[in-house]
């Protein structure tokens, strides 16, 4: 990462910043470290506040066909209301805890092509400013790691994931967005359904599992169920739940 001059109304003059991330990848619900890093222009500014935003690439599919946008879901103020001098040389570190619901970069080291980021918004003199998004990874939770496994092992396989925009009805959901990992058919649910699609809804205590099976043939339409994993219990195997859902799930009527 490098210094980046945001608010281009102050001129080459104006103050730089550079946000920089610690560690590596880190878990929803877990701690987002970093530093954010100021540099003074020409002159003195007083800085009206620093603030983190977590921000994702999400698709919004409506009557007129898809769009996809990058869709702020967190802002925590770092600092705001002090003054930075000439050449004066500044870091803001923080320690940021992410949504329990942020969606997932990767599975075992495999980038999903989600597109999850942080941006620093600076606010000098009336004037505002949020820079490029800088890549966050996030990686499963135990009891994410455990449901895919355990699909995984019943013959399922990875295929796509994306974020779409809005809520999953009678759901806990908080965030405007979910992710969906498609996976294909293991060779036994194969005729049953052309797609399975897992979505995650994590909190402090327990996973809720929202399955939704695309039948693929007319009439048959897409069914959900809901399923919840407590986080203490990610260590068992979970492949005969998983199975006994794909078949609860395969016989609802629609």
């Amino acid at each position: 990462m490098a210094f980046k001059r945001l608010l281009g109304s102050l001129g080459v003059g104006g103050p730089l910043v550079d946000t920089v991330l610690t560690g590596g990848p880190v878990r929803p619900g877990g701690a987002l470290r970093g530093e954010v890093r100021l540099a003074g222009g020409g002159t003195v500014f007083r800085v009206e506040h620093v603030t983190l935003e977590l921000a994702a690439r999400v698709e919004h599919e409506h009557a007129q066909g898809e769009d996809v946008g990058v869709l702020t879901f967190a802002r925590v103020t770092l600092a705001g209301g002090f003054r930075l001098g000439a050449g004066e040389r500044l870091a803001l570190p923080f320690d940021v805890t992410l949504p329990w619901e942020t969606p997932l970069t990767e599975l075992n080291g495999r980038r999903l092509g989600i597109v999850l980021g942080v941006r620093t918004e600076l606010a000098v003199a009336g004037a505002r400013d949020a820079g490029d998004l800088d890549a966050l990874a996030v990686t499963a939770l135990p009891a994410q790691e455990a449901v895919l496994g355990a699909l995984g092992r019943l013959g399922f396989a990875f295929h796509s994931a994306d974020l779409e925009r809005g809520v999953i009805r009678n759901t806990r959901q908080s965030l405007p967005f979910y992710q969906e990992i498609e996976l294909r058919p293991a060779p036994r649910y194969a005729r049953a359904m052309r797609e399975l699609e897992v979505t995650f809804l994590a909190g402090p205590k327990d996973l809720h599992v929202v399955l939704e099976a695309d039948k693929g043939r007319p009439g048959g339409g897409d069914v959900l169920s809901l399923h919840t994993v407590p986080h203490d219990d990610a260590g068992r195997d979970w492949s005969a739940d998983a199975d006994a859902w794909i078949r609860a799930l395969l016989s609802t009527r629609r």
